[in-house]
């Protein structure tokens, strides 16, 4: 579209005001306005202070009331709404005048005293007041308690603005995360970045999104995990080590999954997954505790309490009462598959035999969980990275803890043996030769890396935008990402 058929788009009210505006002499887009006071800081001073001077600023909204040399709106800032009146033997005949071309959208600057109207509304009464910003499109019709999910997602800024419990939802998220890198740096862990761009896409069981680089002549990819570089620098001697960072793996959209999303990883070297389990658990309430006030949460009608410590179960148990499969007793993916479709799982032909013992779980245990639970002990064909249990070969030391029906996070002691780790990359180098798109590729850097020793370091993965929507009550995740991915319109 032409900027001169976008221009023809807007209303031409609006731009006829702005142009009254303009030759009345008013820049309606100033550099600044001088505010010192909030919204919600007027009224609870008024009883003890009524009458001092006030510096406000917001944008209208809700309608205008004119009624003669006398007018009332309403501006909202980040922390709520407060009235304000003009009068036209105050303001003078000209300046309030001008006040014919404001409409709900605008952001006005507004100085003056507070007052208590006949209605009993702390408001201020304006000696002047400025232009901020004049909006040149309306806000939606029924601007307060929009509703209409695909305006609310994809111009979420109207959505902020209609909705103030949108906004408190990512206040809060803000606040989770503080508490989550809290938590970490008061026990030693220290905060580190990593690349993005990634010549192999590690750590995870993911397609990735690829890139090209033109400046070195070569095809990158964003990262899928934090996890690889993490551990180069537990390798290094950074004995603690965390990452809060955006992975992108080139996926489904679902109620609990978007592309592009946020985690957080940490390493401890000298320690297993048992110890990062009870890491993990009081991680979770000490984040809930210290956001919410209680480590009590509220999923649907239920209350929920992630207090430590949390049940381990195997993860063999989980699925056999869940789906009645136990797949011990299926040693390849033949008998596995059949196993899984005659319990009604929908099985596509090439699942290796890991695949399906995730997607078992995903779909017969998985929407049932409601208390946290960490699910320990899985198979070594679902955990390319993890360290062997030293009782059970075929069995990893890696749990995946689990709450209000969905995963939250997963971690392993992990595997710091260089020629096992090395045979693991083959095996998923041939899953991906037969299909498996998801396999991890080989990674000749990190090997590198691992053969100049790593301490035994367990390592933790949490999806920050699942704790989100556990810890804000959302049931889906597009509700605490600010600006989701969405399906195109056309």
């Amino acid at each position: 579209m032409t900027d001169n058929a976008e221009h023809a788009r807007l209303p031409e009210e609006r731009l006829a005001k702005l142009e009254q505006l303009r030759a009345a002499g008013v820049d309606p887009y100033p550099a600044r306005f001088a505010r010192t006071d909030l919204a919600a800081e007027v009224t609870p001073t008024f009883d003890t202070a009524p009458g001092r001077p006030v510096r406000v600023a917001g944008r209208v909204v809700g309608g205008i009331r004119r009624m003669g040399r006398a007018t009332f709106l309403h501006l909202l800032d980040g922390s709520g709404q407060i009235q304000a009146y003009f009068k036209q033997d105050v303001l003078g005949e000209q300046a309030y005048g001008l006040l014919d071309a404001i409409e709900a959208g605008d952001f006005l600057g507004v100085v003056g005293n507070t007052i208590r109207t006949r209605t009993g509304e702390v408001t201020v009464q304006a000696v002047e007041y400025a232009v901020l910003a004049k909006s040149l499109r309306p806000l939606p019709e029924k601007w307060h308690g929009l509703q209409d999910v695909e305006t609310r997602l994809r111009r979420r800024y109207l959505d902020l603005i209609a909705n103030p419990e949108v906004a408190d939802v990512f206040r809060l998220r803000s606040r989770i995360i503080h508490e989550v890198r809290t938590f970490l740096v008061e026990r030693g862990f220290l905060e580190v970045e990593t690349p993005v761009l990634q010549a192999v896409p590690g750590g995870g069981a993911a397609r990735p999104f690829e890139t090209y680089y033109n400046a070195l002549d070569r095809t990158l990819y964003l990262r899928i995990a934090l996890e690889l570089y993490l551990k180069r620098c537990i390798i290094g001697g950074i004995e603690r080590v965390f990452e809060l960072g955006r992975n992108f793996r080139n996926e489904g959209l679902s109620l609990k999954h978007n592309p592009e999303f946020t985690m957080l990883e940490a390493y401890q070297a000298y320690a297993d997954y048992r110890d990062i389990m009870a890491l993990t658990e009081e991680l979770v309430a000490t984040v809930a505790e210290r956001a919410l006030g209680s480590p009590r949460i509220t999923l649907g009608e239920e209350e929920v309490d992630l207090s430590p410590p949390w049940p381990r179960v195997p993860l063999r148990d989980a699925i056999l009462q869940g789906s009645s499969v136990d797949y011990e007793a299926c040693p390849d993916a033949e008998s596995l598959a059949r196993a899984a479709a005659e319990a009604g799982l929908r099985t596509q032909p090439g699942w290796s035999r890991g695949k399906l013992i995730d997607e078992l779980l995903s779909t017969f245990v998985e929407p049932k969980i409601r208390e946290p639970v960490f699910f320990v002990d899985y198979p070594v064909e679902l955990s390319p990275l993890a360290k062997r249990r030293p009782d059970r070969p075929d069995v990893v030391e890696r749990f995946e803890a689990f709450c209000g029906g969905m995963e939250i996070a997963n971690a392993f002691s992990e595997l710091n043996d260089p020629l096992e780790q090395r045979a693991r990359f083959l095996e998923q180098v041939r899953l991906k030769g037969a299909g498996d798109e998801e396999a991890q590729p080989f990674d000749a850097e990190f090997l590198e890396a691992l053969e100049h020793g790593m301490p035994p370091t367990g390592g933790m993965g949490m999806g920050i935008d699942r704790l989100a929507m556990l810890l804000t009550g959302q049931r889906r995740i597009r509700d605490v990402i600010l600006f989701p991915q969405l399906r195109s319109i056309e």
